[in-house]
């Protein structure tokens, strides 16, 4: 008996204004806690979600919920599997609580399975150090907890973006299971509808999306041109009974049903029937992700190269769709290095909207290339081009950028802290910050700072890479003190932190955070 696995993902981002650029609005006095609506349109994604709950999330889950109830008493149940962003369930609790109330409804049944994945549905697994992406794991983790009281074991990344580091890390955090695209360059002659262990892992196994029976409803389900259409639930579940395997994974959008596809195609229909339709081949069943890892044994191995990440977008199936052009590579770079600075400046209103801009979604809508994966791209941007879609994000990027080094005074060049002891080492602590200096200072060995307090390194740093002179002077007293140990500590921290509060009011009282 072959498993069939239905899973769906679920998401909305937060979409940066399209007036952003062209209205003057960069650089304005505006208090922090005040930048997401700045930065974001707020109507337009009430907008958005609307529209799609009433076409796609409510009608959807009703079919899902009266299917699990009609079948709650039979051996063969019908079962599905969710990925649902942390970003998406802000939007329910923000805009219609009722859309959360019936994913719960639906989690309480039993017979759905949650997976994992980034809270902000970004690229951070393919930041070179994955803090960042363990830390927006931990979050989506933590709010599928509190709002529907489950906890992932099966780990699906951002549009399923997977090479071997990021199941190396994801194994390293406890799932047991991870979704990836089924292409051909990765498996050779070898068939998608089996279970697979990840190149580097010991026991993580991986479960390969059958692309092409996806895509026969993802994207050709209403195409007249397709020689497959009309596209009935007997046919497909005809397909699926004649396809090779023990499992077989549909995973779509889960916009598909109702939005992508409106309803008057017939795509709830579909939906409904189809899901009877494989309970009545006797050589189909429907699992979800977690017990299809329990019931088969790998067949072989997956491996995917760090540089030669792949992805379900777009023909290429590869990071391309978000990183394929001059333009997605400036905003990509731009929002990734600004991790430590964000960090450094231990604020929440900061640290949030540095992530908003994380989104996958703002690259997506920079994607230059035309054909058929254009087409795609342009029908979810809100921007009018894909360069429009680079001048307002990348704009917008820049003013927070902006606020975040005038919040934390960021340094021209980092402090960066040697050893003392013994031959000069790196010790792999940097501030590039006045804030993050401070944080530094209050954890470093006193031998370092006694080590950089007697060459005179703070006063430079002060003078060349903060350019204020009177934290110099201050320093260079330090230095000439006989202060040790703790006492230097609290003599540099207390110096350090004077000058940063004067900073840090005189930019407050002009209104840019």
């Amino acid at each position: 008996m072959t498993d069939v696995v239905f899973a769906f993902e679920v998401h909305q981002p937060f979409r940066i204004k399209k007036t952003y650029f062209w209205q003057h609005e960069m650089f304005q006095r505006v208090r922090k806690d005040k930048l997401f609506d700045y930065y974001f349109d707020r109507d337009k994604d009430l907008e958005i979600f609307e529209r799609v709950s009433r076409k796609c999330y409510f009608p959807t889950n009703r079919i899902l919920l009266n299917l699990i109830d009609k079948f709650k008493h039979e051996k063969r149940k019908v079962k599905v599997a969710f990925s649902i962003s942390g970003v998406f369930l802000e939007q329910c609790e923000r805009f219609n609580k009722d859309v959360l109330e019936s994913f719960k409804q639906l989690a309480e049944t039993g017979c759905v399975e949650f997976l994992e994945q980034t809270y902000y549905h970004s690229l951070s697994g393919l930041y070179p150090v994955r803090d960042e992406f363990e830390e927006q794991v931990k979050m989506h983790k933590q709010v599928m907890r509190d709002l529907l009281h489950f906890e992932p074991v099966i780990f699906e990344n951002t549009e399923l973006l997977y090479n071997n580091a990021i199941a190396k890390v994801v194994e390293k955090m406890g799932y047991v299971g991870i979704y990836m695209e089924g292409v051909e360059r990765v498996l050779k002659d070898r068939l998608p509808n089996y279970v697979y262990t990840a190149k580097g892992c010991k026991d993580l196994k991986v479960l390969l999306r059958n692309y092409k029976l996806t895509d026969d409803i993802g994207f050709r389900f209403s195409a007249k041109w397709w020689d497959g259409w009309p596209l009935t639930a007997g046919k497909y579940a005809s397909w699926l009974d004649v396809t090779p395997g023990h499992c077989i994974n549909i995973f779509p959008d889960y916009e598909t049903f109702g939005e992508h596809h409106w309803p008057e195609t017939g795509i709830h229909d579909f939906l409904s029937q189809l899901l009877v339709e494989i309970l009545v081949h006797k050589n189909l069943n429907m699992a979800t992700p977690s017990e299809v890892i329990k019931r088969h044994k790998p067949v072989g191995e997956v491996d995917v190269p760090e540089l030669s990440a792949i992805s379900w977008a777009d023909q290429e199936r590869d990071t391309s769709c978000w990183l394929g052009n001059t333009m997605q590579w400036a905003y990509y770079t731009t929002a990734r290095d600004m991790e430590q600075l964000v960090k450094e400046s231990r604020d929440p209103d900061f640290t949030r909207n540095w992530r908003y801009f994380q989104i996958s979604d703002h690259l997506y809508y920079m994607f230059t290339a035309g054909g058929a994966p254009g087409e795609v791209h342009s029908y979810f941007s809100p921007y009018g081009n894909p360069i429009d879609a680079f001048v307002t994000c990348q704009s917008a990027l820049a003013d927070f950028e902006m606020r975040l080094r005038l919040f934390t005074v960021a340094a021209k060049e980092p402090f960066k802290f040697y050893s003392g002891v013994g031959e000069k080492k790196y010790i792999g602590v940097n501030a590039l910050s006045l804030k993050g200096f401070i944080d530094a200072v209050s954890k470093m060995n006193t031998q370092n700072l006694e080590f950089h307090n007697g060459r005179g390194d703070f006063e430079s740093w002060a003078k060349f890479s903060l350019s204020s002179k009177e934290l110099a002077d201050e320093f260079r007293e330090i230095s000439k003190s006989e202060l040790e140990g703790e006492e230097l500590r609290a003599a540099i921290a207390k110096t350090a932190k004077k000058h940063f509060a004067e900073l840090h009011k005189k930019t407050q009282d002009l209104g840019y955070y």
